[in-house]
């Protein structure tokens, strides 16, 4: 099952179900967003899947159709995006930690000591998976920003005139919402670009934060219940129409080095995580990325992330973004 938030033809807003050609949305009776059918479903002790099922009717609308007029939203937002968290976690894959390997070699040459990111990663592999109700090692964590950080799929993607690159990032990414109680509920998950600058990144590690630039983009689908063990997906550069860069990504539990439940402890083991109606995104980590390839990318790149389990792929365009200078503080 897999929803999608947009905007109707008259300014509302709606959350359809995608048909099983993938080509259509059955709108959703009095549903104007998956935030509203989350709550919904916590203060009916129900399912996300039992309530669509509920207020699904017979009806269709050209999903292609909202994506060529850019109303598709991201999978979740909240009425105040500051209360819409997004984090991630890094070093869980396979692919990612010998990628982000590959980009301390670029760096520090062949003969450098083994990075922190191998030695992370190796951790995760020995304590990442500690089964069922118990607790493992903790991941790599990071903040990347709130709700206005997240760009709409088939927005662009700003690279700031700072940054010293901007590249994708191919993720899944979990969403979140905390009960009125402060208990952590799963809405499904998604695909996500987390977009970050590797060049600065790959200078110092301590500029892993800044390496972030904020934006990113999720969706254009949710996917509602279980996570695949596998999933494989592509993940692509265009320039001009051109494909220039491209490569399979393998992710899910087989092939991370941590379980969900881990990673999900260990961050809303922090009860300011945990404050009641907040949303959450946690991007947990990407198996490839371009720039551990040697692609440099550049202003007008389209980012293309596709994954069969997710229905639609993800597409962005990033665009240089002029230079705000100096920004100064004033005193009061």
């Amino acid at each position: 099952m897999r929803l999608v938030q947009y905007i109707t033809i008259d300014g509302g807003r709606r959350v359809g179900l995608v048909s099983d050609d993938g080509d259509r949305l059955h709108p959703l009776d009095k549903t104007s967003t998956v935030l509203e059918l989350a709550e919904a479903a916590i203060a009916q002790g129900a399912s996300i899947a039992a309530l669509v099922e509920k207020r699904t009717g017979a009806a269709t609308i050209d999903y292609g159709e909202l994506l060529r007029d850019g109303r598709v939203l991201a999978p979740v937002d909240h009425p105040e995006p500051a209360r819409f968290l997004v984090t991630g976690t890094g070093l869980t894959h396979t692919g990612s930690a010998a990628a982000r390997d590959k980009m301390h070699v670029l760096t520090h040459g062949e003969d450098a000591e083994e990075s922190d990111s191998l030695k992370i990663f190796r951790m995760g592999l020995e304590g990442g998976k500690p089964g069922a109700g118990k607790i493992g090692i903790q991941p790599e964590w990071f903040f990347k920003g709130v709700g206005t950080c997240v760009v709409p799929p088939g927005a662009d993607l700003p690279m700031p005139a700072f940054a010293k690159a901007g590249a994708e990032e191919a993720e899944i990414v979990g969403l979140y919402l905390n009960g009125p109680d402060g208990r952590p509920y799963r809405i499904g998950y998604a695909l996500g670009n987390e977009y970050s600058d590797h060049v600065t990144e790959a200078e110092n590690y301590l500029y892993l934060a800044h390496s972030k630039l904020r934006s990113c983009s999720i969706g254009p689908e949710l996917l509602i219940g279980d996570l695949p063990e596998e999933v494989r997906g592509h993940s692509r550069i265009l320039r001009d129409g051109t494909v220039v860069w491209e490569q399979e990504f393998l992710s899910g539990e087989a092939h991370m080095s941590h379980s969900i439940a881990n990673l999900e402890h260990f961050h809303f083991r922090y009860p300011m995580h945990r404050r009641a109606g907040d949303l959450h995104a946690y991007f947990f980590g990407a198996a490839v990325m371009s720039y551990a390839s040697g692609v440099k990318t550049a202003s007008g790149d389209e980012y293309e992330i596709q994954a069969q389990t997710f229905g639609k792929p993800l597409r962005n365009r990033m665009v240089s973004v002029p230079d705000e200078g100096l920004v100064a503080v004033t005193q009061l």
